[in-house]
């Protein structure tokens, strides 16, 4: 096939006045100020063309043997949906599957698209629960397709009875917005494979209830708290019930617009000497803040950096897309220490803030509930809490637009409780480590910007449970890297290049040890990027990008390595292995059954 057809020409305006040298976010402005159109095909040519396949890596998840019973919940175009509500459907549990017992539920995402359009952003409620937040891949002449595989087995509670679903999907489809996202949304429910597997087998049991945290009547940006500053606060009231002796909130969070690549965003001091109005600032470390009845912080998420389909570069993710683009992680807090104070039976809220924020933020959480069905009233009281105030320091050294900026922040928070049910007694601990720091270099004269940023998060729950029975302990380490080069290149007659260079890195090690036994996995996963896209009298006319990946998770009895790279729609190599190293060492060892551990 023809080098041309993977050569995209960018027909809009870039901008309606020449790119000043003094501004920074020149490769935003190229995101933001236009959007991709492919060389045009004849028809015959374009219809013997097959779609693109657009994939993000990730492990594929581990499945019972047996053949599921699978449902279609919703098939939709979302064409010009801008302005308007989600789109509703009725979900009813499968009825007509021979067996009603499940050991994993998958959701499953299918869209194609043809055409000029934007990533967006979407969400995906049941019951006003979000069960998957993602991008959309950005279509081309030919068509594209892509699938979003998600375990939402612990959201089962929902998934058993009658609720309504909805998702958001803001499309924008006129004369040059011409791609439509067509939509098929399927669950898979998958039987025990025997009589003595429980669900979720080696993982926590799903919570017996879910409380929705966010907006009770959706917007036409679906149920999520939108963030719009600093001061600007989300807030959901909620009562549980006064059986409850565990209690885990999942949050989450995705950045947009002005902050949408907030972790470029210079100081304000810098911008304001330099009587920079349009470029967004506030510096680039940000926070989201979890407050429960408006006083205690329960918990800080120091997000991942996802980058979406369209982020920095177009041509970096095609077809392999951003870490996280295609299922943006939500974050755990657990709040089960604070239970004593909401068993009262009373209103109580929880709150979502971000640090340093700029429009927009999207935020909303899920209550996860377990009930004590031996008892209809638990008790219980918060002994400690510690939340140690947000250390931030910023160094900046600049003249006039060159300059150099160090960023450190660090934040922990502990809270210990206990819940005393029919089970016995139970003291739980959740604490929170969080190390922040950011090295950002302008040169050129804000033609050339280069961010160094690592994210240190850690949580752990220990739980002290009755003495016939394992004590839970469960740990986490993630380290969020980016290292990002964007630059511009003079090359003469109003033609120059601009340049983009990014490494991505998602470290995760988890360890459990719970009466099923010992277990711990670790993931590695880094992608490296290279962008360039050639401009002449404020238009795009050329480009190229490339992109590698490797992925790397280990637990016991199940590995999966997969090393992949592309440039400008084509694979250049595929490697997939799946088998364990036999020097990996996750033993694990029986215990006694406990309560909604396994």
């Amino acid at each position: 096939m023809d080098n041309s057809i993977f050569l995209l020409i960018f027909s809009l305006l870039l901008l309606q006045s020449p790119i000043s040298a003094s501004n920074l976010h020149k490769l935003k402005q190229l995101r933001s100020d236009f959007h991709s159109q492919e060389q045009t095909f004849p028809s015959s040519s374009s219809n013997a063309i097959p779609p693109t396949k657009f994939f993000e890596v990730t492990k594929p998840i581990k499945l019972p043997k047996g053949k599921p019973c699978s449902y279609n919940v919703l098939t939709h175009d979302f064409a010009f949906t801008y302005g308007k509500p989600p789109v509703f459907a009725n979900y009813t549990p499968p009825s007509n599957c021979p067996y009603q017992s499940f050991s994993k539920i998958v959701l499953e995402w299918k869209a194609a698209s043809k055409g000029r359009q934007f990533d967006r952003i979407f969400g995906v409620w049941v019951g006003g629960v979000e069960i998957l937040r993602s991008c959309t891949a950005e279509p081309r002449a030919t068509g594209i397709v892509w699938t979003v595989k998600k375990d939402i087995t612990r959201y089962q509670s929902l998934l058993l009875s009658n609720q309504t679903l909805a998702v958001s999907l803001r499309n924008v489809v006129d004369g040059t917005y011409t791609g439509i996202y067509h939509v098929h949304i399927n669950v898979h429910f998958y039987p025990h494979e025997s009589k003595v597997e429980t669900l979720a087998s080696g993982s926590e049991i799903p919570a017996d209830l879910i409380l929705p945290i966010s907006k009770n009547i959706p917007s036409d940006n679906g149920f999520w708290f939108e963030i719009q500053n600093s001061t600007d606060k989300g807030l959901k009231e909620f009562k549980i019930p006064q059986n409850a002796y565990k209690a885990v909130l999942e949050v989450y969070v995705s950045f947009h617009e002005n902050d949408e690549f907030w972790y470029t965003n210079p100081p304000d001091s810098y911008l304001n000497a330099n009587n920079l109005t349009d470029t967004p600032g506030h510096g680039a470390f940000r926070e989201v803040v979890v407050t429960l009845d408006k006083k205690n912080v329960v918990g800080s998420i120091w997000p991942f950096t996802v980058i979406y389909t369209g982020g920095v570069n177009p041509l970096l993710w095609r077809p392999i897309t951003g870490i996280g683009s295609f299922d943006l992680p939500s974050y755990d807090i657990d709040v089960t220490p604070f239970l004593g104070t909401i068993l009262d039976g009373k209103v109580h809220s929880l709150g979502f803030k971000v640090t340093n924020a700029l429009n927009v933020w999207y935020i909303d959480a899920n209550l996860h509930l377990w009930l004590d069905r031996k008892s209809s009233r638990t008790e219980g009281k918060l002994v400690n809490h510690i939340a140690k105030p947000l250390v931030e320091s910023v160094v900046s050294d600049f003249n006039g637009l060159n300059g150099t900026f160090s960023i450190s922040a660090k934040r922990s928070i502990l809270s210990n409780g206990w819940v005393r049910s029919s089970f016995g007694n139970i003291s739980t601990s959740f604490v929170q480590d969080l190390t922040y720091s950011s090295s950002m270099v302008i040169e050129k004269n804000g033609d050339k910007q280069t961010v160094n940023q690592i994210i240190s998060f850690n949580d752990s729950v220990h739980s002290k449970l009755p003495s016939h029975v394992h004590n839970f302990i469960s740990e986490t380490q993630r380290t969020f890297s980016l290292n990002l080069d964007s630059d511009t290149l003079d090359k003469g007659n109003g033609t120059y290049l601009a340049v983009a260079n990014i490494t991505l890195g998602f470290d995760e090690n988890k360890s459990k040890n719970a009466a099923s036994g010992f277990s711990k996995s670790s993931l590695k996963n880094v992608q490296d990027g290279q962008g360039t896209m050639v401009v002449k009298n404020n238009l795009v006319i050329s480009g190229v990008g490339a992109t590698q990946q490797e992925y790397k998770y280990k637990s016991k009895g199940f590995c999966y390595f997969r090393k992949v790279s592309a440039s400008n729609y084509t694979i250049l190599y595929d490697k997939v292995r799946k088998l364990c190293n036999k020097r990996l060492n996750n033993g694990s060892h029986s215990g006694s059954a406990s309560l909604f551990f396994l």
